[in-house]
């Protein structure tokens, strides 16, 4: 007896094909999003090292800016920072590593961030990272938006901050 294979339905989402393995689009579709969560992070690195330093003033004062870039330090780069180092080791080297992620693992660190409260959600998500439910820590993006109203908390924060500290 023979048993007869059928073709799959294509799966689609944002337009772009999902495949295995990636193709090209998702490639793109990935470097994009990953760009964008970067600049995120980026933004978050410099925040917290500015309100560790003193430099800015917000909630929780010097005190919690130093533990936020601990904590992005440590989530990036997979090691925690003790008493020992300095906040411009933490920055400097959370920095490095974010340089040179790879996709995958961003995609995981970004959730996680975004989940603790640090990075703002997301648009769109990274396509083939499809495994983790979606009431999972990883999922930072946001669909339910389509006018693109939404402001995570950390997000105003964020601007909040920064609107100070050019005003100075």
């Amino acid at each position: 007896m023979k048993i007869k294979k059928t073709k799959k339905t294509p799966t689609f989402r944002y337009g772009i094909e999902i495949t295995k393995p990636f193709s090209k689009e998702m490639y793109e579709h990935n470097d994009a999003i990953a760009l964008d969560m970067k600049r995120n992070i980026l933004s978050e690195i410099h925040l917290s090292y500015s309100q560790a330093k003193g430099d800015i003033a917000a909630n929780g004062g010097s005190d919690a800016g130093e533990k936020r870039l601990r904590k992005i330090g440590q989530t990036i780069e997979g090691y925690g920072y003790g008493d020992g180092y300095e906040l411009d080791d933490i920055k400097d080297g959370a920095i490095n590593t974010l340089a040179n992620m790879e996709n995958w693992s961003l995609h995981q660190e970004y959730g996680y961030l975004c989940h603790e409260g640090i990075v703002p959600h997301i648009k769109m998500k990274m396509l083939g990272f499809d495994k983790a439910e979606d009431s999972c820590w990883d999922c930072y993006w946001e669909e339910e938006n389509p006018n693109d109203e939404f402001v995570s908390p950390a997000l105003e924060e964020h601007h909040e901050a920064i609107t100070k500290y050019y005003k100075k």
